[in-house]
């Protein structure tokens, strides 16, 4: 079954302008070439919530988020590089709706 992989990260706002560009290079294409990944998006964030930007992935399975994220894939998977952009982050997971 499909796993939406929903990644909210909260910025250090002085850190935007290169946090945006290595965003879109480094943390995009870890998923895009990672086995099992069917697809990603990302989301800049709107007028009200300035530092806090979304990246949403669907997966083929539960196994293959495991095999990106690690044994613990609940937590967050931050791409070596990306620490120091982070000041909060939540990951949650959903599976599609079938019938819906």
């Amino acid at each position: 079954m499909p796993i939406i992989r929903l990644f909210c990260v909260r910025i250090h706002a002085d850190l935007r302008e290169e946090f945006e560009a290595k965003f879109a290079a480094i943390s995009v294409d870890a998923v895009r070439h990672a086995r099992g990944a069917l697809a990603v998006e990302i989301c800049k964030p709107s007028r009200w919530d300035a530092d806090e930007y979304l990246m949403i992935s669907r997966w083929q399975d539960e196994s293959s988020v495991k095999e990106f994220a690690g044994e613990d894939w609940s937590r967050a998977f931050i791409p070596q590089g990306m620490e120091k952009f982070v000041a909060s982050c939540s990951v949650h997971h959903y599976t599609t709706w079938e019938g819906a």
